[in-house]
């Protein structure tokens, strides 16, 4: 159990490193390339519209051909794209490469989480989660902190050695024993599995987050270098976040499993109001900086439970895990996408306020939705 949840661990922590390291770049590409707000959403969204191209995919092959083969070819495939993306100098390769490593992810984490979760206790289930899900935050930590080390170093070198740890992922996951697939599962049992309440719920706490954190990680950075930060400081803005939101993840499976996944996400909820309430008024770059940070870790509240309840929605309907994961990037993918394309444009059309309140309201009616189920149940 050890041993898959630090391969489990590894796999996204690898795959949210090269992700997150787009954050402190994206100023600089958007100034040399001439993106605007607009044309940075686009790069920025090119990630998660690859992982929901990938999906269904994903999926398909953890079904047919099991966990391991699945991993395998997402690493391999994240390997190329990192290299790719740090060697692209122009908008239409940038774009490329991020999709193409998106779709990619898709494999990794698809694979990963699967096989994490067949080897897990159910009464452990959460924990394991959080676990894995602190790993991808320890990448998401760690990303910034690559993106300001390839502003000085350079891309190619920089990303480069990430190709590398890529494919030392994938040796790992090779010469590390998997069960063997169970019976195969067309993909046609997706469309039931959606009709499921509570499979739509477990959807949704994943779509929900992939909104705040696409807008946040296009906006927040253009406006905390508008404000005086340069790139190394940004990525240590979510270095601190990334460190935080690790062991809140930790601390928020262990609540899943004692209290069941929806108390942290009601917290979360109205921790998420607040902070789209704020974060579109500082003028002084260290109160953003304070209120980003507290913000990611109310936006990180929700995946965790939403992955907990969705692979026991998933068991009690006989969903294999790799199709139950699919349905993770299949919805975290329009999430991130349009938070991050949406978001940009919106911002650029009127003001930072609009898209964050939006979303704040989208979150009081989240919670007002649960409330009213809980009251009537």
């Amino acid at each position: 159990m050890r041993r898959v949840l630090l391969l489990a661990g590894s796999i996204v922590f690898v795959d949210t490193l090269f992700f997150a390291a787009l954050t402190p770049l994206l100023p600089g590409y958007a100034e040399d390339l001439g993106l605007g707000k607009a044309g940075a959403g686009v790069l920025a969204a090119a990630y998660p519209a690859g992982a929901f191209f990938g999906a269904i995919p994903s999926g398909w092959v953890a079904a047919r051909f099991g966990v391991k083969p699945t991993v395998l070819v997402g690493m391999a495939v994240v390997a190329v794209t990192t290299a790719a993306f740090g060697l692209a100098d122009t908008v239409w390769q940038l774009d490329l490469a991020r999709f193409m490593q998106g779709f990619a992810s898709a494999f990794s984490w698809t694979g990963a989480l699967a096989w994490l979760v067949a080897a897990a206790p159910a009464t452990r289930r959460g924990r394991m989660i959080g676990q894995a899900f602190a790993a991808a935050v320890a990448g998401a930590l760690f990303g910034p902190v690559l993106g300001g080390i390839a502003s000085v170093a350079g891309t190619e070198a920089t990303f480069g050695a990430v190709a590398a740890l890529s494919l030392g992922v994938a040796v790992w996951a090779a010469l590390t024993p998997a069960a063997a697939p169970g019976e195969p599962q067309h993909p046609r049992v997706l469309l039931p599995a959606l009709r499921d309440r509570k499979i739509q719920l477990a959807i949704w706490l994943v779509v929900l987050p992939a909104l705040l954190f696409g807008t946040l990680g296009v906006l927040a950075p253009l406006e905390l270098s508008r404000l005086g930060f340069g790139a190394i400081a940004i990525g240590t803005v979510w270095l601190v976040m990334g460190a935080l939101e690790a062991g809140n993840n930790i601390v928020i499976g262990r609540a899943s499993d004692r209290f069941g996944p929806l108390a942290p996400v009601r917290v979360g909820l109205v921790a998420t109001i607040v902070a789209t309430v704020l974060l579109p008024w500082p003028q002084n770059v260290y109160v953003l900086t304070v209120v980003v940070v507290l913000s990611g870790l109310a936006f990180g509240a929700f995946y965790t439970p939403g992955m907990h309840l969705l692979t026991h929605a998933a068991e009690a309907r006989g969903l294999g895990y790799g199709y139950a994961f699919a349905l993770i990037n299949l919805a975290w993918a329009p999430g991130q996408a349009g938070g991050s394309a949406l978001g940009g444009t919106v911002a650029a059309a009127s003001s930072d306020a609009v898209p964050y309140l939006a979303l704040g309201a989208i979150a009081a009616l989240t919670l007002a939705g649960l409330w009213r189920s809980a009251s009537s149940s």
